[in-house]
């Protein structure tokens, strides 16, 4: 009994024995890639700036509230990779829109903030990629009824957003209130501009939300420019894009974009997704308004 045991171990210290010889000599021939998994925090910048307009950096709260967006956003690394992709497919779209407009080139990382670039509504009724309420998308002159909506269409929701954020520059007087509120409303947030008797968004107590709102938005727009300094590889080859569109005049009632679609070489589906503000499957069009269908060449 004892020699079996015996015989048995010796067997398996040969065995392993000869693994790790196997193993070993294809290391050597082929050794495996380092692929090191760093953790740590990064240097705040001592300066920074959003929408032409300085970060009072000097201050211990405003560093740390900084700080925490920083790491939170650049070790998302999912979700920037997300957002960079789209971004390479609408920003191009966007940017001109705000050039037109007289807003500032940075607020194009709000539209990241709100919704990633994506067509979502949230449970407080905000939708499209501008997450712009109904209230005041029509405000804004935008068609929002139960066949369409044009709070999905990204160049009219970007005019409505420039319209929002003009008006709320008027207001304040500054692009970093006009910011915060168009996450609280122009009214929730001079209501407490009044109140707390201040005059500036780094001064404010908000809810939690606001209160990150800017320096996420900071965050955001200063990891996307330099993406070196927080570990990313990304070439804008890699990003998504939009294809080549003809556009149609739709200027009458159609009972079916299921047949429309067709009978224009495209599927229901195509359809949807390249004209995302088209909410059902019929338009009845009472109004006679006239509707941009964009269908790929």
């Amino acid at each position: 009994m004892k020699n079996n045991i015996l015989n048995a171990i010796i067997g398996a210290s040969v065995v392993l024995v000869a693994v790790i010889i196997v193993s070993s000599s294809i290391d050597d021939v082929h050794p495996a890639e380092a692929r090191p998994s760093t953790v740590k925090p990064f240097k705040l910048p001592k300066e920074m700036s959003i929408a032409g307009e300085d970060m009072p950096l000097d201050r211990l709260d405003v560093q740390e509230s900084l700080d925490r967006e920083i790491l939170v956003n650049s070790y998302w690394q999912s979700n920037n990779l997300l957002m960079l992709k789209r971004s390479d497919k609408w920003f191009p779209v966007i940017a001109p829109i705000f050039a037109s407009e007289g807003i500032p080139e940075d607020f194009k990382y709000l539209a990241l903030i709100e919704s990633g670039l994506q067509n979502i509504i949230s449970p407080a009724g905000a939708a499209g990629p501008w997450q712009i309420m109904k209230a005041t998308g029509l405000e804004a002159g935008l068609i929002i009824n139960s066949e369409v909506d044009e709070r999905y269409q990204m160049e009219k929701a970007t005019r409505a957003a420039c319209a929002y954020l003009k008006e709320a520059y008027e207001l304040f007087g500054n692009w970093t209130l006009a910011a915060a509120s168009y996450n609280m409303g122009m009214a929730g947030t001079g209501r407490r501009l009044q109140e707390q008797k201040v005059n500036s968004y780094y001064d404010l107590r908000l809810n939690s939300e606001t209160a990150r709102y800017v320096f996420r938005w900071a965050a955001v727009k200063h990891i996307h420019e330099n993406l070196d300094e927080y570990g990313y590889v990304y070439h804008q080859t890699e990003g998504y894009k939009l294809p080549a569109f003809d556009t149609i005049q739709v200027q009458s009632a159609v009972v079916s974009w299921v047949d429309w679609a067709q009978e224009h070489g495209m599927t229901y589906k195509e359809l949807r997704l390249y004209n995302p503000w088209i909410r059902s499957s019929k338009l009845t069009n009472s109004s006679n308004n006239t509707y941009a269908i964009l269908v790929a060449k």
